[in-house]
């Protein structure tokens, strides 16, 4: 049998490529030591788009994927309060090239909220960065005293006669009944379908208080509707100075809320970590990025590193395992 004779152009070309193929042997390179990244990287936000989880993460892929010279590409997977995207980056190749946008949801309180979480927040993943906290604002109905000295003064007056909206099993839940019992006052809580209806209670007075980010409540305090008391957090907010701590305003330390960490899967190696906490740090300290972020109540983190992000996670998971017991919920 007879193999067909290869054009002159053709001949050229696998020639070529053959030199090329021999050049790359003898010099030690392969494709797969082509210096990380050589294509896309995949952001995985394990919750719907259009939420304060989605927003953030939108907001730093673009400078995220020019700081590391490949587009960072955004893919939401939500489901089972975050547990569903998680634990399919958990179970991915660790090659950097796929990681998670996790929460405080995700890597800690999850823990405690069901009883079989199909991933460990630490064990399953490489710490990269904690990129963003988001405090948790104390809003009340205009109602009730305007100062949180005054407010908490009330509650401890009538043990039990106010209420507090929550939107099910969250970390802003939590936070309220943290601070319950940092101020050592008792309230009843009353369940909505959504955060968006608990919200219009505390504006039309079914409920007399509530948590939640900056970014919720804001215009609802502009507008007179609501008053923000104080933030849980050890400074105050860069784009609602006017709010005090809640330390600052009663001597009650409490720091709480959401966050959001950058995770690879476990056994990602330490360079592609390192390299991939440099970009996002590099990229959270840019103004422009600080300033975005401000308006939607999250501070920037800007200095962490892959172990002291283990170390956060770790004290956020007995943190929120506190609260989950104090609340009295039962896990899934």
């Amino acid at each position: 049998m007879c193999l067909p004779t290869l054009l002159p152009s053709a001949r050229r070309y696998f020639l070529t490529l053959a030199a090329a193929i021999v050049a790359m042997a003898a010099s030690g390179i392969t494709a797969a030591e082509t210096p990380y990244p050589n294509r896309p990287i995949t952001l995985v936000v394990p919750f719907s788009p259009g939420g304060e989880t989605d927003i953030f993460a939108r907001t730093l892929s673009h400078e995220f994927g020019k700081a590391l010279g490949q587009p960072v590409i955004i893919v939401n997977r939500g489901g089972a309060t975050g547990a569903i995207g998680t634990e399919s980056v958990a179970r991915s190749k660790p090659d950097g090239y796929t990681l998670v946008f996790g929460t405080a949801a995700t890597h800690a309180l999850n823990m405690s909220a069901y009883k079989s979480l199909s991933y460990h927040p630490l064990k399953d993943f490489e710490p990269v960065a904690l990129v963003g906290t988001v405090p948790v604002v104390l809003y009340a109905n205009p109602s009730m005293p305007r100062s949180a000295r005054d407010f908490i003064e009330k509650l401890k007056a009538n043990p039990n006669k106010f209420f507090f909206g929550s939107s099910g099993l969250s970390t802003t839940y939590l936070s309220m009944e943290l601070f319950k019992k940092a101020a050592t006052v008792s309230a009843t809580v009353v369940p909505f379908k959504g955060n968006g209806e608990a919200i219009q209670a505390l504006v039309g007075g079914q409920v007399q208080f509530g948590g939640g980010s900056l970014g919720v409540g804001r215009e609802l305090v502009k507008a007179g509707k609501l008053n923000a008391l104080a933030v849980f957090s050890s400074k105050r907010l860069a784009a609602a100075p006017e709010i005090p701590t809640l330390f600052e305003a009663t001597s009650t330390p409490l720091e709480v809320g959401s966050w959001n960490v950058v995770m690879a899967p476990a056994g990602t190696p330490k360079d592609i970590v390192d390299r991939l906490n440099a970009a996002l740090n590099e990229v959270m300290k840019r103004p422009a990025i600080q300033a975005q972020l401000a308006g939607y109540g999250i501070s920037p983190v800007s200095d962490s590193t892959p172990a002291s992000t283990a170390k956060f996670v770790a004290s956020e998971i007995a943190k929120f395992d506190s609260a989950f017991k104090l609340s009295g919920a039962e896990a899934e």
